[in-house]
């Protein structure tokens, strides 16, 4: 009877130890070999004209007034991801994204962007729920927001492809809290459009999110928000 229940156990202990093998094997298999690569940072789009060297302009004629976000407008979330042991980028995304930002000659007089969180999907159907319930409550906190609190002096209008950088201070309201941040946007106008690029990031309890890990996924204590937003004039 011993010697029986000694083989029965033998047996469970190598089950066990197949189904863990299977797991993380089949995960690193998943990861590395199978699941697409994260999609990568936002970036301003490239074309033929871009001089960054370009020498700017003062006439304000083309720019001045009100733009308005629109198609080509992207905004999401970007953190580390850890799944039975095998590393990878967690990244939602949504083209939901609305708002106005409003030139006064040479200085970024105002600017408001709002993200839709309720449609931020990512490639997994499991880490979508997980976000727009118990992480980011979105039926709570539908949007986020980001709006300019102190004007951006341009200097000079910068010339058509060429690609500025500007600090921007203003507030981001997410998951229901409002804080100070100073985020660096970088700029391009091209074709009759602004493209806004930038990232913010976010430890989670300081906004109080909930810790993202769940499950076998762990995710580091903080991640990215990121946006591109291109603006076309009203």
């Amino acid at each position: 009877m011993r010697h029986r229940f000694g083989l029965m156990l033998k047996k469970l202990v190598i089950a066990v130890v197949a189904v863990a093998v299977l797991v993380v094997g089949g995960t690193y298999v998943y990861i590395h070999f199978i699941q697409d690569d994260a999609p990568a940072k936002l970036t301003l789009e490239a074309d033929s004209s871009t001089t960054t060297g370009a020498a700017g302009t003062s006439d304000t004629s083309d720019v001045s007034g009100t733009w308005k976000a629109g198609t080509g407008s992207t905004a999401g979330y970007r953190a580390k991801e850890v799944l039975f042991g095998q590393s990878t980028t967690a990244v939602g995304r949504t083209t939901d994204v609305t708002g106005e930002l409003v030139i006064d000659g040479t200085t970024v007089s105002s600017a408001k962007i709002t993200v839709d969180m309720t449609t931020v999907t990512s490639d997994q159907g499991n880490r979508d729920r997980q976000f727009q319930g118990r992480i980011m409550d979105t039926a709570t906190f539908p949007t986020s927001t980001f709006e300019l609190t102190e004007p951006i002096d341009l200097g000079s209008i910068p010339a058509e492809g060429q690609t500025v950088t500007k600090a921007a201070k203003g507030k981001l309201t997410l998951h229901g809290t409002t804080k100070d941040v100073t985020v660096d946007l970088t700029a391009k106008r091209s074709a009759g459009t602004i493209q806004v690029q930038g990232s913010i990031p976010i430890t989670f309890d300081e906004w109080g999110i909930p810790a993202p890990s769940f499950g076998p996924a762990n995710v580091e204590d903080h991640g990215e928000l990121e946006f591109l937003v291109s603006f076309t004039k009203s």
